[in-house]
Protein backbone atom coordinates (compact mmCIF):
# COMPACT_ATOMS: atom_id res chain seq x y z
CA UNK A 1 0.00 0.00 0.00
CA UNK A 2 1.39 3.32 -0.82
CA UNK A 3 1.51 6.32 1.26
CA UNK A 4 -0.94 8.95 0.99
CA UNK A 5 -1.95 12.30 2.21
CA UNK A 6 -4.41 12.47 5.31
CA UNK A 7 -6.60 14.91 3.15
CA UNK A 8 -7.19 14.05 -0.22
CA UNK A 9 -9.42 17.28 -0.87
CA UNK A 10 -11.01 20.19 1.31
CA UNK A 11 -14.18 22.21 0.51
CA UNK A 12 -14.67 26.02 2.05
CA UNK A 13 -18.37 26.54 1.74
CA UNK A 14 -19.22 30.12 0.97
CA UNK A 15 -22.28 32.38 0.60
CA UNK A 16 -20.86 34.81 -2.23
CA UNK A 17 -18.25 33.07 -4.45
CA UNK A 18 -17.13 37.00 -6.37
CA UNK A 19 -16.40 38.21 -2.84
CA UNK A 20 -15.12 35.26 -1.30
CA UNK A 21 -12.91 33.99 -4.66
CA UNK A 22 -11.43 37.87 -3.92
CA UNK A 23 -10.60 37.10 -0.43
CA UNK A 24 -8.22 34.58 -0.87
CA UNK A 25 -6.83 35.84 -3.92
CA UNK A 26 -6.10 39.07 -2.56
CA UNK A 27 -5.10 37.04 0.36
CA UNK A 28 -2.62 34.27 -0.84
CA UNK A 29 -1.45 36.11 -3.59
CA UNK A 30 -2.96 33.58 -6.18
CA UNK A 31 -5.62 33.09 -9.12
CA UNK A 32 -8.31 30.45 -8.43
CA UNK A 33 -9.64 28.74 -11.07
CA UNK A 34 -13.06 27.92 -12.64
CA UNK A 35 -14.09 24.23 -11.42
CA UNK A 36 -17.14 22.40 -13.03
CA UNK A 37 -18.79 20.42 -10.50
CA UNK A 38 -19.59 16.76 -12.28
CA UNK A 39 -23.08 16.78 -10.09
CA UNK A 40 -24.28 20.46 -11.55
CA UNK A 41 -25.36 21.16 -7.97
CA UNK A 42 -22.54 23.66 -6.35
CA UNK A 43 -20.41 26.72 -7.83
CA UNK A 44 -16.72 25.76 -7.16
CA UNK A 45 -13.80 27.45 -8.09
CA UNK A 46 -10.51 25.85 -7.23
CA UNK A 47 -7.02 26.20 -5.41
CA UNK A 48 -3.75 26.11 -7.80
CA UNK A 49 -2.72 22.67 -7.16
CA UNK A 50 -0.22 20.40 -8.18
CA UNK A 51 0.09 16.22 -7.88
CA UNK A 52 3.91 16.50 -7.72
CA UNK A 53 3.31 19.01 -4.31
CA UNK A 54 2.56 17.94 -0.73
CA UNK A 55 -0.77 18.92 0.54
CA UNK A 56 -4.42 18.28 -0.29
CA UNK A 57 -6.08 20.62 -3.19
CA UNK A 58 -9.53 22.08 -2.29
CA UNK A 59 -12.07 24.27 -3.81
CA UNK A 60 -14.16 27.08 -2.61
CA UNK A 61 -17.78 25.70 -2.83
CA UNK A 62 -21.53 27.52 -3.65
CA UNK A 63 -24.02 24.79 -2.08
CA UNK A 64 -27.49 24.53 -1.39
CA UNK A 65 -27.02 22.01 1.34
CA UNK A 66 -24.27 23.68 3.32
CA UNK A 67 -23.36 27.20 4.48
CA UNK A 68 -19.73 28.46 5.71
CA UNK A 69 -19.48 29.62 9.62
CA UNK A 70 -17.19 29.31 12.29
CA UNK A 71 -16.54 26.29 14.71
CA UNK A 72 -16.53 23.71 12.02
CA UNK A 73 -13.27 22.08 10.31
CA UNK A 74 -10.50 24.44 9.83
CA UNK A 75 -8.07 24.65 6.83
CA UNK A 76 -4.73 26.13 7.28
CA UNK A 77 -2.61 27.44 4.57
CA UNK A 78 0.75 26.53 3.66
CA UNK A 79 2.43 30.41 2.89
CA UNK A 80 5.73 31.65 3.04
CA UNK A 81 5.21 34.33 6.16
CA UNK A 82 1.95 34.12 7.52
CA UNK A 83 2.71 37.83 8.81
CA UNK A 84 2.19 38.78 4.81
CA UNK A 85 -1.32 37.06 4.87
CA UNK A 86 -2.30 38.75 8.24
CA UNK A 87 -1.88 42.32 6.60
CA UNK A 88 -4.13 41.30 3.93
CA UNK A 89 -6.68 39.73 6.07
CA UNK A 90 -8.76 42.75 7.29
CA UNK A 91 -8.22 44.60 3.68
CA UNK A 92 -9.76 41.83 1.97
CA UNK A 93 -13.07 41.71 3.72
CA UNK A 94 -12.20 39.18 6.62
CA UNK A 95 -11.06 39.74 10.65
CA UNK A 96 -8.33 38.37 12.27
CA UNK A 97 -8.76 36.35 15.92
CA UNK A 98 -5.58 35.46 16.32
CA UNK A 99 -2.72 37.72 15.72
CA UNK A 100 0.79 35.90 14.30
CA UNK A 101 1.78 33.47 17.17
CA UNK A 102 4.66 30.86 17.75
CA UNK A 103 3.52 26.84 17.89
CA UNK A 104 7.25 26.88 19.11
CA UNK A 105 9.57 24.20 16.74
CA UNK A 106 6.55 23.81 14.77
CA UNK A 107 6.29 27.91 13.11
CA UNK A 108 4.36 30.43 13.00
CA UNK A 109 0.15 30.86 12.54
CA UNK A 110 -2.45 33.51 12.51
CA UNK A 111 -5.96 32.45 12.58
CA UNK A 112 -8.76 34.65 10.97
CA UNK A 113 -12.25 34.58 9.95
CA UNK A 114 -13.07 34.86 5.98
CA UNK A 115 -15.20 36.58 4.19
CA UNK A 116 -17.80 33.81 4.65
CA UNK A 117 -17.15 33.72 8.13
CA UNK A 118 -15.49 30.48 8.15
CA UNK A 119 -12.32 30.45 10.61
CA UNK A 120 -8.95 29.59 8.78
CA UNK A 121 -5.57 29.92 9.51
CA UNK A 122 -2.25 30.47 7.68
CA UNK A 123 1.01 28.66 9.06
CA UNK A 124 4.68 29.39 8.13
CA UNK A 125 8.20 27.96 9.30
CA UNK A 126 8.93 32.00 9.92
Amino acid sequence: MSQMNAVGWFEIFVEDMARAVAFYQDVLGIELQDMTDPTGETEMMSFPSTMEAYGAAGALVKAAYAQPGSGGTQVYFSVEDCATQEARVEKAGGKIIRPKFSIEEYGQVVVCEDSEGNTIGFHSQK
